[in-house]
Formats: C-alpha cells, structure tokens, sequence
C-alpha cells in the first residue's frame, strides 16, 4: 500500500543523486555516473544549505570537501570554522576558501549572547563577515537592545528554537511573542526538527510566521516529543513534501539548511541522502 505521507518510493531515483555523491571523486564524475549536478542546482526555486554544526568534528576544507561532493551551495558560517577574533585578512581568505568551492557563506551562528558585550562582539563579527544574516540566542531582557542594533547595522537577527530543552526559546510560538512588537529585522531561525520535538506543528507555523522566518534549519526527526531524535529527511514524523509545498506557497526566499545531528563524525551518508531526497521532492512538485 502506498504511504501518502511518506512516499519515499516515488522519489528513489531521484535520490540517488544523493547517494552519488558517496561515490569516489572518479567514479561521481565517470562517463556511466556523471550527474549534471549544476544543471539540477540551477533549477532549484530553493536555496539549498548546510547548518555549520553538521561540520562541528570537521575542519573547513573537510567539509567544503563534503559539501562539493554534494553540490551545495550555502553554509552557515560557524566559530569553529571563522573564530570571533579573525581579522579582516583571515576573513578574506576564507571566502575565497569558500569561494573556490563555488559556496556562499550567507550568515554566522548561532551564537549564543548573554551580555550586551556579547551581543556587541556578534555584530560587529557579522560587518566583518560581510553577511546580513546573525542566528543567535541572546537573553530575552536584551531583546530590545539586539534589535536597536540589528537596525543600526542593517543586519538581520534570527532566533533559534531548540525544542522543549531549551526553556527559553523551545519554538517558534514563543519566539514570536517575545518579538512581535519589535522592528522587522527581529525575526526566526526555524528549526522545524525541534518545534516538533516541542509538539507543535512545523507547517502550520512555516506559514503563520512567513514574513518573520529568515533562516531554516531543515530536518526530520523520529518522533514528535522531546525523545525525538534528527534522522534522515525522509526518515522521520514530519510530512516533508506537504513542508515543501508550504515552502513554495510562501515563496519562501531564504536557505534551507540542512542540520544533521545524527552520525556527526561520519555525516556524509545522512546529509547526502537527505541532500537526494530534498531534490526529489521540489523536482517532482514542480518548478
């Protein structure tokens, strides 16, 4: 019987995109396996990232590496990889790091800010940067304060939810409360894996909250508690082509960028099938 919720089967084929990219660099790019992956990548109407943490047991050029054997374009920058503390040079180096992979880095976080120091420290790190996108978590008593800045440095800031753990910000609901009367550049890093995790509804608040979700922390995980765990994109409790079409209803212009916390010192495998299994679904929604 075929699973309306899951129809994995359907997009088989085109997950082996996915897969492909666990190939040898020399058998990927054979005359037999050769997959136009720029072709697929440009027709995509969805911005297509990794989340930094997937990366947090690699060094840059691993998981740029990773990154280019899947064909993914956008990373979320995090510390371990461009420290607080780098200079003007050593941020241009890295992005022409970046760069010679053919990948943008398009914002930095999460950071974590528990003073006005910290939250100073952030932007002034962004400007360096050169991104208009901070994912962070600060203090809720310093809301108003992150969004005078995030307007006087014309630099989005995205609150992270992280699920029923995190008694501040467990999901989307709350952030919005707190933020709701704040100025526009205020809004949300969604991540959908935990606001399940939290028994909310990952659709539902993709669309209630559109013009304030900046950032997307794409995943699935096995359950809708707090036991859940991030698997596979195609694994888990969340309807991931009913996530799709809401994404495309919105119009949605961010990154979706993919978080895999399951398998982080050998990442490959998971973050390459769920890479597959996302292209499957927007290809076979249409354009």
């Amino acid at each position: 019987m075929k699973d309306k919720h899951h129809p994995r089967r359907s997009f088989l084929q085109k997950s082996l995109i996915g897969t492909a990219a666990l190939l040898s660099p020399t058998a990927l790019f054979s005359s037999e396996n050769k997959v136009d992956f720029q072709a697929l990548a440009n027709n995509l109407p969805l911005k297509l990232g990794i989340a930094g943490y997937s990366f947090v047991n690699f060094n840059i050029d691993q998981s740029l590496a990773m990154m280019k054997r899947m064909d993914v374009r956008y990373l979320c920058i995090k510390d371990f990889h461009l420290p607080y503390s780098s200079t003007v040079e050593q941020i241009d180096a890295f992005h022409k790091k970046l760069a010679s992979y053919q990948v943008t880095g398009y914002a930095v976080g999460p950071i974590y800010m528990k003073t006005k120091e910290e939250i100073d420290k952030a932007f002034e790190y962004a400007k360096r940067v050169s991104v208009d996108l901070i994912i962070g978590i600060p203090l809720v008593e310093d809301l108003s304060y992150v969004a005078e800045k995030a307007k006087a440095y014309q630099i989005r800031y995205a609150i992270h939810n992280h699920g029923p753990e995190d008694k501040i910000y467990p999901n989307a609901s709350v952030i919005m409360q707190h933020i709701k009367g704040l100025n526009p550049y205020m809004g949300l890093c969604f991540d959908m894996g935990h606001n399940m995790r939290d028994g909310q509804d990952p659709i539902k608040d993709l669309i209630r909250y559109k013009d304030r979700i900046f950032d997307l922390h794409l995943k699935n995980v096995t359950a809708a508690d707090a036991n859940g765990k991030t698997c596979e994109l195609g694994r888990g409790v969340i309807n991931i082509p009913a996530f799709v079409k809401a994404l495309q209803k919105i119009k949605y212009a961010g990154s979706c960028s993919l978080e895999f916390e399951k398998d982080m010192k050998d990442p490959l495998a998971g973050l390459a099938e769920s890479v597959g299994y996302f292209r499957g679904v927007v290809d076979s929604l249409g354009k």
